[in-house]
């Protein structure tokens, strides 16, 4: 389910209705927890949460006129998805985080590489979410993507 909007307040207004109440819980958790530095846009039709062109003019190696992307969220058909690359760049976030969902979430993590998926709303640590957030700084995550993604001449 892609939704075609031109900035977050659209994009939220096209959320079915039995996900928009956690979209906008998890925008405000992340809003209030992400480190300063990163700008909130639309992202690959998701609401992203990026390191700016004028704090890394290099953008994302995929597409360098593009920011570099650290988080997007979105309302996918069946669930709502959590992209965060830190987890899918940094293994200790990533055992952190896996560790500290089974202690708080009945049932199995459903997770990708980078992509946390939650069928059910009610099902979503937004406390944990908001600790997640606060792990990674704009330069934390820099270091991190370039240790991670980009190659070494």
């Amino acid at each position: 389910m892609t939704i075609k909007a031109n900035n977050v307040e659209e994009y939220i207004e096209q959320v079915s209705e039995d996900k928009r109440e956690a979209i906008i819980e998890l925008r405000k958790i992340i809003k209030n927890n992400l480190p300063k530095g990163f700008e909130e846009c639309m992202n690959y039709n998701m609401i992203g949460y990026v390191v700016p062109h004028k704090l890394y003019p290099a953008g994302y190696h995929c597409d360098p006129k593009l920011p570099l992307p650290f988080i997007n969220l979105a309302a996918q058909k069946n669930f709502i998805a959590l992209y965060h690359m830190g987890i899918y760049a940094n293994p200790q976030l990533l055992a952190w985080f896996t560790a500290e969902h089974a202690k708080r979430v009945k049932g199995k993590l459903d997770m990708g590489k980078s992509c946390i998926r939650y069928k059910k709303a009610e099902n979503i640590p937004y406390d944990l979410i908001g600790e997640l957030m606060q792990k990674i700084t704009v330069k934390e995550w820099i270091e991190g993507y370039e240790n991670a993604f980009i190659k070494k001449s």
